[in-house]
């Protein structure tokens, strides 16, 4: 177990290396993020100014504390061009210096993942700061700490979930030359179904109890559902299991498909 942690820290530790070299990039890019933020606050004001009332238990301040939400849990958990690294790593070889190692590289992409979003969200701290000042009046924070666990506990899994998903869109670089595609439709899919959007909450009943059955609101929606206590009750252990239940698919998912197309990738003199 300590030669696990040695190995593995290394790997978090070099991977920090590496994503310090784009510090400014991450801080440009959280800044120019806010436009998009702006726009939607006022889009939004708009609407719920000419309806004259909430929507669904959501009004104006849940909405734009939400879409705050959104923008730190973005820089936290989401992943940038995994999908991407690990693909060029398939199509180039790269994954051959792995074969002769005892690397799981599941675990090892894991570890890069972990260190990119980790050191992404420190260098936007200011941004995120700045951004809930001049938004103050619009927070609503939990006062019960249970909230705090419960939505503690779903930001960690939504992160292994959007980690894994792009893991499994990347592995099918072993069949297919080119994946941009199904990235571009999975992202499609993801942007709209996982709350990033607009909340889920706005929808429908029926619609949000097909999509609770998916895995897209476990990526984004459901840890900001709860923290906001849209989420209540045994209704909260009910999404927590389904989120755990869709992480452990998706875990196997990844492993199935790596042990799968590295035999292929071997039988073609990979």
């Amino acid at each position: 177990m300590g030669t696990f942690w040695r190995k593995y820290g290394k790997v978090f530790e070099v991977g920090l290396q590496n994503t310090f070299v784009y510090r400014w990039n991450f801080f440009l890019r959280a800044c120019f993020g806010l436009f998009p933020l702006v726009g939607t606050v006022f889009v939004w004001g708009a609407i719920f100014e000419t309806k004259g009332s909430g929507i669904n238990n959501f009004d104006y301040s849940s909405v734009v504390f939400y879409f705050l939400l959104v923008i730190a849990l973005d820089s936290l958990i989401t992943p940038t061009d995994d999908e991407w690294q690990v693909a060029a790593d398939i199509r180039e070889g790269m994954i051959n210096n792995f074969l002769v190692k005892p690397v799981n590289y599941l675990v090892y992409r894991f570890c890069l993942f972990a260190s990119n979003r980790l050191l992404y969200t420190i260098v936007t701290i200011p941004v995120l700061v700045g951004i809930f000042f001049f938004f103050r009046h619009y927070l609503q924070w939990p006062r019960r700490p249970e909230v705090w666990l419960c939505s503690g506990i779903s930001v960690v899994m939504a992160a292994l979930l959007q980690f894994l998903i792009s893991f499994c869109v990347a592995m099918l670089a072993f069949w297919m030359l080119e994946i941009s595609t199904i990235v571009l439709i999975l992202y499609s899919f993801e942007y709209f179904l996982s709350g990033h959007l607009f909340p889920l909450g706005l929808l429908p009943g029926w619609i949000q109890r097909l999509l609770a059955w998916s895995p897209f609101p476990y990526e984004l929606y459901f840890p900001i559902a709860i923290f906001q206590q849209k989420v209540i009750g045994p209704a909260v252990y009910q999404g927590l299991g389904l989120q755990a239940a869709w992480t452990s698919i998706m875990a196997v998912a990844a492993n199935v498909l790596w042990y799968r197309g590295l035999h292929k990738y071997q039988a073609v003199g990979g």
